[in-house]
Formats: C-alpha cells, structure tokens, sequence
C-alpha cells in the first residue's frame, strides 16, 4: 500500500513540482548562509544598490546584503512553520482523539475548550500577549501560533475517531485489553495517516502566513531575521517610494512561492490518497 502510494506520489505533477519548490527553497536558506563572511543585519556594501553580480539582490538604505536577509529569512520561515504547526498538530490531534474515542462528560469538556479557543480573536489575543510577555524568539512566536491554531484540528479528528471508533477492529482491540492511548496510536491514528499529514501541512502553510502577518505589523522577534520581518523594514524605511523593488519583492515572492507549494502540493497528495481524483 505504501509502494503504491509513493509511485503515484512520484507521478502527480502537482506533488512533485510543489515538493521541488519547497525543497528548493529549504536548501537555498540552509546552504546559503553558510558561505557569508558577514551577518544579515552587518552594514558591508553601499547603500541602496540594486542587484548585481556581488549583491545579487541588491542592498538595504543601510547597506544590508539583501539576499543574505533573504535567505536567512526562509530558514526563520521554515523552522515557525514546522515549530508553529507541529505544536497545533500535536494539540488537535490529541485531544481530536481523546475527546472522540472516550465521549461522554470527557468529549464535553474538551469539545467545549475546543469552541472557547475557536471563537478567540487570536491576533488581537496574540497583541495582548505580546505587549505583556513580548515575542523573543522565533520558538516562541511559533508557540503562541501553535496554541492558537489548533481548534478546527481537534473538531476534524474528532469526527473522524467517532467513526472509527465502533469499527470492529477496535472493538477487537478494546477486548484484548488496550488501553485507550494505545489503542489510539495502533488502531485509529493509522487509519488517518494520510488524513493528519494533509492536515499538517495546512497547519504549516496557516503558521507560515501567520508568523509573517506578525512580523510584518511589527509584533515578531525583532532580534532575528525573517521575510516579514523584511517587509516591514522595506515598509518602515520607505522602499516603494524610493523605487527599491529588490528590498520587499523577494521575500513577499518567498512568502507567497512556500505557501503556495505547499497548497498545491496538499492537492497533490489528495489525488494520491482518494483513488477516485488520482491521475491515471
């Protein structure tokens, strides 16, 4: 089953080809930096040059090598986006299946935590939060997106454990003496596989745009580098009145190119799991 699903994998246009640009991209910002002799934010060419052979995204108002800025920025992206969505896959998930495999008074509570989260204005939660405690670190920035983007995650699982749960191999399970997160983990989380990773990589992309949303309105980590936080200071330093495209283009281009992979890539990977929309 596996092998097949990996030939057809391999087949889709849709899964290589988003797979191809988010690969691309990963490697470009780990590989990259590596061959700098200088920081993102260090002042090493003049300033407001466009792109040419030794800057080849041009600088900063400041003198910033702004492909360095570039690339550092898609690791930043990357790490809240795995950070980010794992934190809220691992929360919806677990109570998903908890609340939908035990029911009752459990299914209640959890469902009702669930809706409270859900209907939560989780920017201006998030504003709140970052004006008391503040947002140092890319982990926490991905930490506070995590707890606030898990809800339709728990319903969708949720939903799913409800019907797997009457099915008679789990019925066969529960009488041989399993517990229930065992029972969990063995029976019903595998009859999703495919399912959870669809959904993690929509939490993913979710946490990729709303990490740049923050930085870009300024409530990232200042300390490091990101595309938002990139766009911001094209923004705060006035590049589009100066005519410098170089500074905002690229990393609202890497913004939009790693989401968009990632959508057509879930699409992809839909038409490989539901034999009906597979590309033969």
């Amino acid at each position: 089953m596996v092998r097949e699903q990996f030939y057809f994998a391999f087949r889709n246009r849709k899964v290589v080809g988003g797979l191809s640009v988010i690969l691309g991209l990963l490697v470009l910002g780990l590989v990259a930096p590596l061959f700098a002799d200088y920081g993102p934010n260090e002042y090493v060419g003049p300033p407001a040059a466009p792109p040419s052979g030794e800057f080849l995204f041009g600088t900063t108002t400041f003198g910033q090598d702004v492909f360095l800025q570039f690339t550092t920025g898609l690791r930043s992206t990357f790490l809240v986006g795995v950070l980010g969505g794992g934190i809220a896959a691992l929360i919806g998930m677990t109570i998903g299946f908890v609340a939908g495999y035990r029911g009752g008074l459990l299914d209640e509570v959890l469902n009702m935590l669930t809706n409270v989260v859900l209907v939560l204005p989780a920017l201006a939660v998030l504003i709140i939060l970052h004006a008391y405690l503040g947002i140092k670190s890319i982990p926490a920035q991905a930490l506070f997106i995590g707890a606030f983007s898990w809800p339709w995650v728990a319903r969708a699982v949720r939903a799913q454990t409800l019907s797997l749960r009457s099915r008679e191999f789990v019925d066969l399970a529960r009488l041989s003496g399993m517990g229930t997160m065992r029972i969990i983990r063995r029976e019903i989380a595998p009859n999703m596989s495919s399912y959870l990773l669809l959904t993690f990589i929509l939490l993913f992309g979710g946490a990729v745009l709303f990490a740049a949303t923050l930085d870009f309105i300024g409530l990232g980590p200042t300390e490091s580098v990101s595309l938002g936080l990139m766009m911001n200071n094209a923004v705060h330093w006035s590049a589009l009145h100066l005519g410098l495209w170089w500074w905002f283009v690229p990393p609202g281009l890497g913004i939009t190119a790693i989401v968009g992979a990632l959508y057509v890539t879930n699409v992809g990977l839909d038409e490989v799991f539901n034999p009906r929309l597979r590309e033969m």
